[in-house]
């Protein structure tokens, strides 16, 4: 009956999911946050400081804040932390020499205070490119198996034809029903 009620109330109450979408610089969070929206390719630049947008799925509402993944604006990330439940983690999957990089901005998110309760969804984007790293492989060098005080999820994706987007938003939408 609890379960039934809660269900009920997010129906009429519309909750918001604050969401932030971190990854080095030329990732494809922009691309992603607006196949989300329009379910099309937005030509795009760098983001300098961040775009934010309201996507809806299923009748839940995440508010995702796509932030510049330039070196000089990583240290601002954590300004986006306060209220986050979802950080969605954008890894070029072609791009392995950065992965170390990721993966200590990955622990260092991990690490504040900010997201002690947040999920995360890790996209393994640019699954269409040649020597592109699999899902697999990208979870291993970020050893996520070793994430124990966070759920996670990694989905292989491409931000250009959309593919395996929707999954992961399921993922998320699945943990908001859950809590």
């Amino acid at each position: 009956m609890g379960m039934f009620l809660a269900k009920l109330m997010s129906f009429f109450c519309n909750q918001e999911h604050k969401v932030i979408i971190v990854g080095l610089d030329n990732a494809g969070k922009t691309t992603i946050l607006y196949q989300f929206l329009m379910n099309e390719v937005v030509h795009t630049s760098p983001t300098i400081g961040s775009n934010v947008e309201e996507i809806v799925v299923k009748n839940t509402h995440f508010l995702m804040w796509d932030i510049g993944g330039q070196d000089m604006l990583r240290s601002t990330w954590s300004t986006y932390y306060t209220n986050t439940e979802f950080v969605i983690l954008v890894v070029d999957s072609t791009d392995r020499e950065r992965l170390t990089i990721t993966k200590e901005e990955l622990y260092k998110m991990l690490a504040h205070e900010d997201l002690r309760k947040a999920a995360v969804l890790v996209f393994a984007n640019k699954q269409d490119m040649k020597n592109s790293m699999s899902a697999a492989e990208i979870s291993k060098f970020l050893t996520l198996t070793s994430i124990k005080d966070h759920p996670w999820h990694i989905q292989a994706c491409c931000a250009l034809t959309g593919e395996g987007l929707g999954q992961g938003l399921e993922w998320m939408t699945l943990k908001t029903a859950a809590k």
